[in-house]
């Protein structure tokens, strides 16, 4: 697919947003981090008034291929469909998170290895029953990679349509930290002892297992192109968030960017349009040491550090009220003027 993302470009608009955050009742960037966010979703919809509409996270659930062996993950690949129900039945912590924060919670099976009835309130975009293990071959061909990129910008437009304009991606994989390794290391030129981390659970030797079965892996493949690169090391869920991104970016909504995992699937549509970072919010940096290294390749910073790792978009819940308080003051706050207060 290709995707007409605009960079934002609006001058008189960046002039007058800055005039009017200035002219609040405080000091000059007194409000720190909010400023920067309110002018920048007041640029996203290119208003002086911003507003926060029906904000919506999908989780998008698939699984990998090396998971089946366990060498690279302490749970077996049977979570994946277990936390699905899970997410079904409103156990999770991003359930728990959506409800509290009113957040529309859509959960995705991009590609589980289990049958699920087609009665269950989840949306069924079935790649296949997870990817292949990438020790041995891609973990998808290139034509599932693109049904996949397809399947999730659909699934933004549809939101779209439903007046929504602010929107993350959260995930659900056994071994998809795997995956979000291989693809740092590809995107950023770091080794593989740099992206690879704790992933659920793994610790001290364990760790150096991972790294050193994924440098084999690493070793094992040459893909020459964005696209190649995903449809090598990627999830059906990873390359699902990548299109979604693409998507929400082209129809210029806020996307809030989650944890170690979609950041792996930003890297991926960054290469594709370098002008999508415009139109993202990094909620935080997660525990997973290799995720704040990609938040430095892509010179941004998060709005939270919290110690969390758990995926599932829980950090974009966390993070949206403060958003919804950026959007707030810019709206309603007096200005020196209206309350009659002397600026100088």
């Amino acid at each position: 697919m290709n995707f007409d993302i605009q960079p934002i470009l609006n001058k008189n608009l960046k002039s007058s947003l800055r005039t009017k955050i200035d002219s609040k009742t405080k000091p000059i960037g007194a409000l720190g981090v909010l400023e920067e966010i309110a002018f920048q979703i007041g640029m996203i919809q290119n208003t002086e008034s911003p507003k926060l509409s029906n904000a919506t996270i999908f989780v998008f659930a698939g699984d990998h291929g090396i998971a089946k062996k366990g060498e690279v993950n302490p749970y077996p690949q049977e979570v994946t469909a277990q936390m699905v129900y899970n997410f079904i039945n409103k156990g999770a912590a991003i359930n728990v998170f959506c409800k509290q924060h009113d957040i529309t919670l859509n959960i995705v099976d991009a590609g589980v290895n289990h049958s699920f009835e087609t009665t269950l309130d989840i949306i069924h975009e079935k790649i296949d029953f997870g990817t292949q293990n990438y020790q041995e071959k891609p973990a998808m061909t290139t034509e599932q990679c693109n049904t996949a990129i397809r399947k999730g910008a659909e699934l933004v437009g549809k939101t779209y349509t439903n007046d929504c304009n602010t929107i993350g991606f959260g995930e659900m994989g056994i071994g998809n930290t795997s995956s979000a390794s291989l693809l740092m290391s590809y995107f950023t030129n770091l080794p593989i002892a740099e992206c690879v981390g704790a992933g659920t659970g793994l610790v001290d030797e364990a760790i150096k297992v991972k790294q050193n079965i994924l440098s084999e892996v690493f070793k094992k493949h040459s893909p020459t192109s964005p696209i190649g690169a995903l449809a090598t090391f990627g999830g059906f869920e990873i390359a699902m968030i990548a299109g979604a991104i693409l998507k929400a970016a082209e129809l210029k909504m806020t996307i809030i960017i989650d944890g170690f995992i979609v950041t792996s699937a930003l890297l991926v549509a960054h290469s594709i349009s370098s002008s999508v970072l415009d139109y993202c919010i990094f909620a935080h940096t997660s525990g997973e040491q290799g995720h704040q290294k990609m938040l430095n390749f892509l010179d941004k910073k998060p709005l939270l550090n919290l110690g969390m790792r758990l995926g599932e978009g829980t950090g974009i819940a966390i993070a949206y009220p403060v958003l919804e308080s950026s959007v707030a003051f810019l709206n309603s706050m007096a200005s020196f003027e209206s309350a009659g207060v002397s600026s100088n």
